[in-house]
């Protein structure tokens, strides 16, 4: 009988497949060195960890015993990594990096980020963070299926509404750091947002404006804002963020939500926003919820040329009394 993910399964499995081709683990040796794949494994993760038992080494690469033993002796007479007391028990050893080693590390590491870094300039920005998440949490579940554990389950975040400290300059600061990584926006993008952000919670007293966050342990890591002051009857949607932390347990579509929901009961005739070409994963999240691409142009607001866009969503009738 099919799985009934089977199609899904045969993707991943046709995806797990060249991602080991195009990565080199095909070959005998791997990230330009002369060792095989266990082995730079194994600097990597000495390298990460700083020592490691050959016990925990084991676990760690779920290689077998015999097979981890004859790879750090190995390692060991090719001067890459030393053996030191342990310092809680002197019966066993740890392994360590020696000079040589953290010198083949560093090569290793310079090698890997120019293969990662030239393959995502083949992907837009957002797409950078779908990787970073699918297979993070792809890779934790196969973990957690050898070892017969369950991965570490997903923080829930509270979603709160209203003005509190600190709101300005943390959501500020959330897109200063997400647009300048992946976009290289500068100060004149900073000063725009600030600017923006501390005139629309100068105007919360009106109720027709509002803000929510997301929030872990009260640290701000998501934001939405709706300006129900534009002309014509609409509201404008604003200031919707997620710091990477946040991304991957639903925060966006929970904002989102929020957001509609209160243009709805207010029955603005139209909700409109602007955003830019690019931003894929936010753009399928404004569909799902009924915006509709309405217009395109180039601008520079942002501090940078790109290509503008403005999505509407149809009001509902007013559920406010």
């Amino acid at each position: 009988m099919a799985h009934p993910q089977q199609d899904l399964i045969e993707k991943i499995r046709s995806a797990s497949r060249l991602m080991v081709r195009e990565l080199g683990f095909m070959h005998a040796t791997l990230a330009a060195t002369g060792y095989p794949p266990s082995s730079v494994h194994t600097i990597v993760e000495l390298g990460n960890r700083q020592a490691l038992t050959a016990v925990e080494l084991v676990e760690l690469l779920g290689l077998e015993k015999s097979s981890v033993s004859r790879m750090v002796r190995k390692l060991v007479e090719a001067g890459e990594i030393e053996e030191v007391t342990h310092e809680e028990d002197a019966r066993f050893k740890k392994l360590r990096l020696s000079a040589q080693g953290k010198k083949t590390l560093r090569a290793i590491d310079s090698f890997a980020t120019k293969q990662v870094g030239e393959a995502l300039g083949h992907l837009t920005p957002e797409q950078w963070q779908v990787v970073s998440e699918g297979i993070g949490n792809y890779g934790a579940a196969l973990q957690a299926q050898r070892l017969g554990t369950q991965p570490a389950p997903v923080t829930q975040l509270d979603i709160a509404r209203g003005y509190r400290p600190g709101i300005i300059g943390r959501i500020v600061q959330m897109h200063a750091h997400y647009y300048a990584r992946y976009f290289s926006f500068g100060q004149p993008f900073e000063s725009l947002v600030a600017a923006d952000m501390s005139d629309l919670m100068g105007r919360l007293h009106n109720p027709r404006n509002e803000v929510w966050v997301a929030l872990d342990d009260q640290r701000i890591v998501g934001s939405i804002a709706i300006d129900g002051e534009a002309q014509g009857g609409e509201a404008v949607l604003r200031f919707f963020i997620l710091d990477d932390s946040a991304r991957g347990k639903g925060a966006g579509k929970r904002l989102l939500a929020e957001a509609v929901k209160f243009c709805d009961e207010w029955g603005f005739c139209a909700t409109r926003l602007w955003t830019f070409q690019g931003l894929d994963a936010a753009r399928n999240l404004y569909e799902d919820f009924g915006f509709k691409l309405e217009q395109e142009q180039e601008g520079q607001q942002w501090g940078a040329r790109v290509m503008e866009q403005c999505f509407v969503r149809s009001g509902l009738t007013s559920t406010k009394t």
